[in-house]
Order: C-alpha cells, then structure tokens, then sequence
C-alpha cells in the first residue's frame, strides 16, 4: 500500500508569479488571491531561482520573454534542480521555437497577455492537479525504495527483470542461474514486497513513476 496525500499538505496552495511588469504582476496577485491561492511575486528570475520558498503544493506562472532569462531558461533550470514545478507561461509575442521547447519541458499551459481571467483560473486548477499527482509521485517512489531495501541483491536484481517483462527463460539467461532458482528468487521478491501477481507489481513500479 503507497501513503496517500496529506490533505493538511493540499490546505494551502502556492502560486509562484515571475513577471517584471509591476502592473501585471499585481493584476495576478489580486486576482489569485481572490481565488484563495497563497501568492509571491517575483520580477527577476535570478531572484526567484536563489530563494524559491519551500511550499508545496505549488506552481509557478511565469512571463516568457524577461531581460535577464527567457522563461524556458527558467524551466531548463528548475528542471535541472529536480524541481517539478508545474509551469503556466505568459506571452504577448513568444516565438514557436520557444513554444516547442517549453512543451517538451513539461509545460502546462500558455496564456496570451492580456491575461483572459476565466482561462488562468482553469489553467491554475490544471497546473494544481499536476502538482499535488506529482506529489503523490514523490511519496510513492519513496515507499517503494524503502520496500526494496528488504531485496538482496540478486534479488533486485530479478525483480528489475520482472519489471521489464522478463519471462523465466529470459531471466535465468540474463543471469545465469537455474531455473528453480530463478523461481526462488521471483517468489522471494513477491514474498517480501507482499504481492501476489506479477500485475500487482507492475502497479508497484508505474505508481511510483
């Protein structure tokens, strides 16, 4: 079994605003707190990347094209910090080029200024959605490392055969070893993770990723 979320966790929700048109900045500040979401607006990049506040869950809603990073910039970044920050993109005059990449980053959305209201609500719901399955992602991955502990060895080794689709043959061919054997190995890992079918265990590893 993989913990749940903590609702406690979801009370509040944190929307990050990168964006160096003071007014436009404020304008979402306003209106996103009106919502209920916990607001902090940053208008250079530089300083919101060296003091990104802890919070979860959390997005970040971010102008496209700024003087000191493009907002792609922004995302290669975050990505590069293992942050998986859902990102919500602003743009009057954003290249395809730029669209593109952003998209293969993992964008959720993009927003033409001047900001349609009724669509950043429902892009923010969106992007909150990816955060807290994100979430839930992280602590799953955890409890399934912990659960793995208990493996030897050669016993994880077996179980990451499994995992890829490994029949016997294959699994006692990758690793040399007989077929009781290889048996034995795959009824210790069902054993010890406490699952009974190779599909239970397939559950395991996608839960996690």
């Amino acid at each position: 079994m993989h913990a749940l979320v903590n609702s406690s966790l979801l009370a509040s929700q944190h929307v990050f605003i990168l964006e160096d048109n003071e007014s436009l900045a404020k304008l979402l500040k306003i209106n996103l707190s009106k919502l209920g979401y916990s607001t902090y607006v940053y208008s250079n990049p530089v300083d919101f990347l060296q003091a990104i506040p802890e919070v979860s869950p959390s997005i970040l809603i971010t102008d496209m094209n700024m003087p000191q990073m493009t907002g792609v910039e922004v995302q290669a970044e975050l990505m590069r910090l293992k942050l998986s920050m859902p990102i919500i993109f602003l743009s009057g005059e954003s290249s395809i080029p730029q669209s593109i990449t952003a998209l293969k980053q993992g964008a959720v959305d993009f927003l033409l200024k001047p900001v349609n209201q009724q669509q950043l609500k429902m892009a923010v719901e969106s992007a909150f959605e990816l955060s807290v399955q994100n979430i839930q992602s992280a602590i799953n991955k955890q409890s399934l490392e912990k659960q793995l502990l208990v493996l030897s060895p050669r016993e994880r080794e077996v179980y990451e055969l499994m995992i890829l689709g490994y029949n016997n043959p294959e699994i006692l061919e990758t690793l040399n070893i007989s077929l009781p054997t290889t048996k034995q190995y795959k009824a210790a890992v069902m054993r010890k993770l406490n699952i009974s079918s190779l599909s239970e265990l397939i559950d395991l590893e996608r839960l996690s990723n």
